[in-house]
């Protein structure tokens, strides 16, 4: 799993800035190393001022020498789980909105982690556009930006809502699985941008997946099968080389 960056001639997504202009500060709280500098790594790509801390206890330290307006919070830490940092954040009077990453995939983990006060979660494995969306729609919601953004993506006739994962295709509304709207997020951040099979498994499933090509074949067919079907394709294949998402021929130019 790595970052994205935008393709020549298409411009990056507007960075995040407090009222006062400086960036948007993250705190990200997860016990494994690669995990936590990917995750930072990719934040200050995309303009934010990003920390990392390794456990709880110096994860409420942070807090309160970073100020941070958003924290990644995993809820398995070695010195207390991710529920009880948050409960004492929330004690010492730290109100910025919080996204767990959990491994769980129980429903009553991630109403525990909501109900304790969190704002959001993300289950591992996760891409990073996931959570770079996630902190968006947190700080937006929150008011706690001054960007003005669109949190759809538009390709042609084809639009995609980060925020409500919605997808829409020439105003008809397309139900899509969460992989599938991973899937076509990732094509649609690169428009008339050959991806290969080994990128895309990186970026839509997991940095240490150990898949196999034929899962993207699988997964693009299903794609292919709501966005397609009946209409102009949009997804091409490029043999042996990759897949390319392009708006038809006389459909409106593809931005963010």
């Amino acid at each position: 799993m790595t970052s994205s960056s935008a393709p020549a001639g298409r411009p990056d997504p507007p960075h995040l800035t407090r009222p006062d202009g400086s960036p948007v500060r993250v705190l990200v709280v997860d016990d494994e190393p690669n995990l936590a500098e990917l995750l930072t790594s990719t934040l200050r790509l995309e303009g934010m001022d990003a920390s990392a801390a390794a456990d709880g206890a110096s994860a409420i330290r942070t807090v309160r020498r970073f100020v941070p307006d958003v924290v990644v919070l995993d809820i398995m830490l070695p010195d207390m789980d991710g529920l009880t940092v948050l409960r004492r954040l929330r004690e010492q009077g730290a109100r910025m909105p919080v996204l767990f990453l959990t491994a769980r995939d129980a429903v009553e983990d991630r109403v525990l982690g909501l109900t304790a006060g969190g704002d959001d979660y993300v289950t591992k494995p996760f891409s990073l556009e996931e959570v770079v969306a996630r902190l968006r729609g947190l700080l937006r919601r929150r008011g706690s930006i001054t960007a003005e953004e669109d949190s759809a993506l538009v390709v042609g006739d084809l639009r995609l809502d980060e925020d409500a994962h919605e997808v829409w295709r020439a105003g008809e509304e397309i139900r899509l699985t969460a992989t599938e709207f991973e899937l076509l997020r990732y094509l649609m951040r690169n428009p008339r941008r050959v991806l290969s099979k080994a990128q895309i498994l990186d970026r839509v499933w997991h940095y240490d997946f150990g898949g196999q090509a034929n899962l993207v074949e699988l997964y693009v067919s299903y794609l292919r099968r709501k966005i397609d079907k009946g209409r102009e394709p949009m997804i091409h294949t490029l043999r042996g080389i990759g897949y390319v998402l392009k708006p038809v021929t006389g459909a409106g130019a593809a931005r963010d």
